[in-house]
C-alpha cells in the first residue's frame, strides 16, 4: 500500500491507497516542533488504530510547503517504517511543463494539484484551492503551467476581521440565503463568503480571457469549495481529495526512480 502525505501550513493530510483506491484519509495539525519519534509514532499508531498493519505499507510520498518539519517527518518514517519516502520536487517527471515562473515560484502542493487536474481532466484548466491561502493556477491545453495567483485564505480573512473588530464575534462560515441579511452574524457571513464568490468569478473570467480559453475547465478543492459552490456555478468539478490523488499519480509516474 501507498501512504501519501501533504504537509500544509495549517494541516498535514494523509491518505492511504491500495492501487488507485483511496482507503482512508486523516488530518492533523502541522506542528513544527515535533521530534522524529513523535512523527513516526503518530503515523504508526494511526495505522494500528485503524487495524492497518504497518508492514503492509510499501511506499510513502510527501509534498511539503513547510521545510522546518521535513527533517523530523522523513527521519521518523525511516526509523519506524524503514522506508525512504519520495519527496515531491520540480525535478520529478510531472506530466506538465513548468514555465520560468512555475520553476521559480510554484510550491509543491500547487504542482501536485496541477498534475492531478491535468491528468484527470486535461487542459485548459483553472484550479482553485481554498486552503490557508486561496490559490488560482492555470494550465494550458498542452499541459504548460501558465500562471498562479495567491489571495488570502477565507479563514485567514475572517480571523483578521474578528481580531480587529472588537464587537464582531467569530461566526460559522456558512452562506446566508440572501444579501438582505437579518443579523450581524449573517452580515459577516455575507461579506466574507459572497465577497469571495465575487473574487472567484472575477479571477476565473479574467483568466479565461487572458488565456484565450473561454471554456477552460474550473476545478475546485479545499475545505470551503462546497460552500462557495452554493453561491456560484463557476466550478465544473469539485474534487476534495485532489492533492492526495496528485501525490498518488506522481508516485506512479516516478516509482521506478524511487530510492
Amino acid at each position: 500500500m501507498l501512504l501519501v502525505i501533504d504537509v500544509g501550513n495549517t494541516n498535514i493530510v494523509l491518505g492511504l491507497y491500495d492501487g488507485p483506491a483511496l482507503l482512508r484519509s486523516w488530518r492533523m495539525a502541522t506542528g513544527e516542533n515535533r521530534t522524529s519519534d513523535e512523527m513516526g509514532i503518530f503515523i504508526y499508531s494511526l495505522l494500528g488504530h485503524n487495524k492497518i498493519a504497518p508492514e503492509s505499507l510499501k511506499s510513502i510520498v510527501i509534498s511539503s510547503v513547510v521545510p522546518n518539519i521535513m527533517y523530523s517527518l522523513t527521519n521518523g518514517i525511516r526509523k519506524y517504517f524503514d522506508i525512504s519516502p519520495m519527496i515531491v520536487s520540480k525535478d520529478m517527471e510531472l506530466g506538465i511543463k513548468l514555465n520560468s515562473v512555475g520553476e521559480r515560484e510554484l510550491g509543491a502542493d500547487r504542482i501536485v494539484n496541477c498534475v492531478a487536474g491535468y491528468k484527470m481532466f486535461g487542459g485548459p484548466i483553472i484550479i482553485i484551492d481554498y486552503g490557508t491561502a486561496t490559490t488560482y493556477d492555470a494550465v494550458s491545453r498542452n499541459g504548460e503551467f501558465l500562471t498562479g495567483i495567491t489571495a488570502p485564505g477565507i479563514k485567514i480573512s475572517a480571523d483578521a476581521l474578528f481580531s480587529r473588530a472588537a464587537q464582531l464575534a467569530n461566526v460559522e462560515l456558512v452562506l446566508p440565503p440572501s444579501l438582505f441579511v437579518n443579523s450581524t452574524t449573517e452580515s459577516v457571513q455575507a461579506g466574507i463568503l459572497f465577497g469571495r464568490i465575487g473574487e472567484t468569478e472575477y479571477i476565473v473570467n479574467r483568466l479565461r480571457k487572458e488565456m484565450g480559453e473561454p471554456n477552460a475547465t474550473v476545478i475546485a478543492t479545499g475545505g470551503l469549495a462546497h460552500t462557495i459552490a452554493k453561491g456560484s456555478n463557476i466550478f465544473d468539478h469539485i474534487v476534495p481529495g485532489l492533492t492526495l490523488e496528485g501525490l498518488r499519480i506522481l508516485y506512479e509516474m516516478n516509482k521506478e526512480q524511487s530510492p
